[in-house]
């Protein structure tokens, strides 16, 4: 888990009341720390061979118990106020039913749609009915720091609204049988554009996030940019290299805003590699054939969204 990653407004929250805490904590052992050394030093025996009674001081008592309430109280109404918020979803959220049963999680969706992975758009809040189908489980998205239980019999309301496109983790936090730590899936968040093409789509519409998915199959370009992983699983670093190593089609690093001498329909022209001519080659690559280049580049079937990353990805390689 990235503890750092605030992938969605209950993170941020979350991460709020930890850090008031954890700040409380750091300034009172400093304070503690210090004034044991002070009393050491100040009441040693070197320095008070004969002991001396010390009475109780009134002013001085009530001091310390009244800042440590007022402390723990603070912590309480920070912690509760930040729990009912996240049991509170907003009234134009999508309801989601979550329902958790050995060893797996299964999400219905308003109209009907069912899934084993939780697809999402960006930034709009969505509102999780989490239910269990057997026994006790625990929904768990690390990185959005959204823990609620599933319990038969007994729905339970949470929400989260993502403040960052990604694949995150769900797990189950509660041992439930012997495969316990299988029980996973993931929360895939989208653009909004490609989460309503999927869901307003019909039994054919293909699932949103396949870039994001794409990525995940190649752990090593986990933390790399969503442009690379798909070209790296559409199999396009094969014959395309990014860091300039020639290969048997152009390398890709530096050639946007540059000149290049293509056939087009068997004579030779000069144009400039912008955008529109990046999602030519891609999509109907034999169109426009670089010279010198054999015309061996099949055609790459990429969503839009696909398109999109691959070819702002392109523009970073400088």
């Amino acid at each position: 888990m990235d503890w750092m990653n605030q992938a969605a407004l209950s993170a941020q929250k979350s991460d709020a009341v930890f850090f008031y805490v954890f700040g409380l904590s750091v300034v009172f052992l400093i304070f503690i720390t210090v004034l044991m050394i002070y009393f050491v030093v100040r009441y040693s025996k070197k320095r008070n061979p004969v002991a001396s009674q010390i009475e109780g001081h009134v002013g001085l008592e009530i001091l310390w118990t009244a800042i440590p309430l007022v402390l723990f109280l603070s912590i309480f109404y920070y912690g509760w106020t930040n729990y009912e918020y996240m049991r509170q979803a907003p009234r134009d959220a999508m309801a989601i039913k979550v329902t958790a049963r050995q060893w797996s999680w299964s999400f219905e969706y308003p109209n009907g749609k069912q899934t084993k992975v939780l697809f999402a758009p960006l930034g709009k809040p969505m509102r999780l009915d989490v239910r269990s189908a057997d026994m006790i489980h625990g929904f768990f998205v690390p990185s959005f720091r959204l823990k609620i239980d599933a319990v038969p019999a007994r729905t339970n309301t949470t929400w989260f609204q993502a403040t960052k496109p990604g694949s995150y983790d769900i797990e189950c936090t509660v041992i439930c049988g012997v495969d316990h730590s299988l029980m996973l899936s993931k929360v895939v968040i989208v653009p909004e554009e490609e989460f309503k093409a999927w869901y307003f789509g019909g039994e054919d519409a293909q699932e949103p996030g396949k870039a994001l998915r794409a990525a995940e199959a190649h752990p090593d370009l986990a933390n790399q940019p969503m442009g690379l992983a798909v070209l790296t699983a559409k199999g396009c670093t094969a014959c395309h290299s990014v860091d300039g190593k020639p290969k048997v089609g152009p390398t890709l690093k530096a050639i946007y805003g540059r000149e290049a001498q293509v056939l087009v329909a068997g004579n030779l022209r000069t144009i400039t590699v912008d955008d529109a001519y990046l999602r030519r080659s891609i999509t109907d690559p034999a169109a426009q054939v670089v010279r010198g280049y054999p015309p061996a580049m099949p055609k790459t079937a990429l969503t839009a969204q696909e398109l999109d990353e691959v070819v702002r990805y392109i523009k970073t390689l400088d």
